[in-house]
């Protein structure tokens, strides 16, 4: 199955949920960035999350950046999504080394860390992006995104996150859920979405018996109808190109231009997001200073 998000409502109109799988997205970024099975974990995460906010935005050519900074040795965990979910990322130490909560568990906390921020970025088209942030909580990525929502946007928010990685170190499952309430949900509302994700537990190994998104949704919320509003294909989507990097290029500006030509050496340019290659030749940067 591709990834999918599958966006859905209750019937009572008290609660709106989510839900991602993100097998595909996960195991390009693991590729790209030759990331260990701790930074697939980590970097995994935060790409479903990410992905399934920026398709709750809906705002026509915006886009969602979730940045985590945790002090942890993984260092920055960076993913950015669009409108409609497809989304890319990087982590800034892909090789760091196993570590286990106990045998199967890998210790994602402590190789995010906790000291730190977990920043929103959306940019929604108008003059000046959105820009958020909260304390990190645990580092696990979908307990600092349920605090993220509860602190900075007061919504009561269930969020759960799971990246499986199997024996040869590739992605065997991956997704994730997030459930809200609505304004004026009473308290029965409430403890029944309680109750729903307790009973169904860790969504991990949910989304290793092949669950879909929707399926996903009837398991943790079993006492509700829900309306299917939504499914979206998603994927690993970088928006780079030549155009791009050239614009970059001239951004350094005149002098460090002059210092590449004297160099006299064709200069390669890596997207940090995807594993694009640009080429620039000594005359291709001269074209770009005579144009400047």
């Amino acid at each position: 199955m591709s990834d999918q998000i599958v966006r859905a409502i209750t019937k009572d109109g008290f609660v709106k949920a989510s839900a991602i799988s993100s097998r595909e997205i996960v195991e390009r970024a693991r590729q790209i960035h030759h990331c260990l099975p701790m930074a697939t974990a980590a970097l995994g995460r935060t790409l479903s999350a990410c992905s399934l906010m920026g398709n709750m935005q809906k705002v026509e050519d915006g886009s969602v950046t979730l940045q985590i900074k945790g002090g942890g040795p993984l260092g920055t965990l960076l993913a950015v999504s669009d409108s409609e979910g497809n989304v890319r990322g990087y982590v800034t130490n892909p090789q760091v080394s196993l570590l286990e909560k106990y045998r199967g568990k890998l210790n994602v906390g402590d190789c995010v860390g906790k000291d730190g921020r977990l920043t929103v970025i959306r940019d929604l088209q108008m003059k000046e992006p959105y820009v958020s942030s909260c304390e990190l909580v645990s580092g696990e990525i979908a307990e600092d995104v349920t605090a993220y929502f509860a602190q900075s946007e007061q919504v009561p928010t269930a969020c759960a996150l799971g990246v499986l990685v199997d024996v040869d170190q590739s992605v065997r499952a991956a997704g994730g859920y997030i459930i809200q309430l609505l304004p004026g949900a009473p308290d029965d509302i409430i403890d029944r979405v309680e109750q729903g994700v307790e009973s169904a537990g860790n969504v991990t190994p949910l989304l290793d018996q092949g669950l879909t998104p929707e399926e996903l949704l009837r398991r943790v919320l079993p006492d509700f109808e829900l309306e299917i509003l939504e499914t979206t294909p998603v994927s690993y989507r970088c928006y780079c190109d030549r155009d791009r990097v050239e614009r970059t290029l001239i951004s350094l500006g005149k002098k460090e231009l002059e210092k590449i030509i004297e160099e006299g050496e064709t200069i390669h340019i890596q997207c940090q997001f995807c594993d694009a290659d640009y080429a620039f030749t000594v005359e291709q940067v001269q074209t770009l200073l005579e144009n400047l």
